[in-house]
């Protein structure tokens, strides 16, 4: 799966969980970045982003992911 079609589906899901149809993520997207992106928040988003992809992410890869592109980069791998 290319990172285009990977980035079509996260814009789907981080739309979702944050209710915001504007929003558009990118290799440098943060929380930051997003209003409501919280710890809660955070929590519910790597729940969705797994469904979405079929994968699990284990702690450490949560924990070690800085932006969106980390993210990326590890559903490439998996998927």
């Amino acid at each position: 799966m290319g990172r285009d079609e990977i980035y079509e589906r996260l814009n789907e899901v981080f739309r979702d969980v944050f209710d915001d149809d504007t929003i558009s993520v990118n290799d440098q997207t943060t929380a930051d970045d997003i209003e409501d992106w919280d710890s809660l928040e955070h929590i519910n988003l790597m729940v969705e982003v797994e469904y979405a992809f079929g994968i699990k992410f284990n702690m450490g890869e949560i924990n070690k992911m800085k932006n969106v592109g980390e993210l990326v980069d590890i559903i490439q791998k998996r998927v």
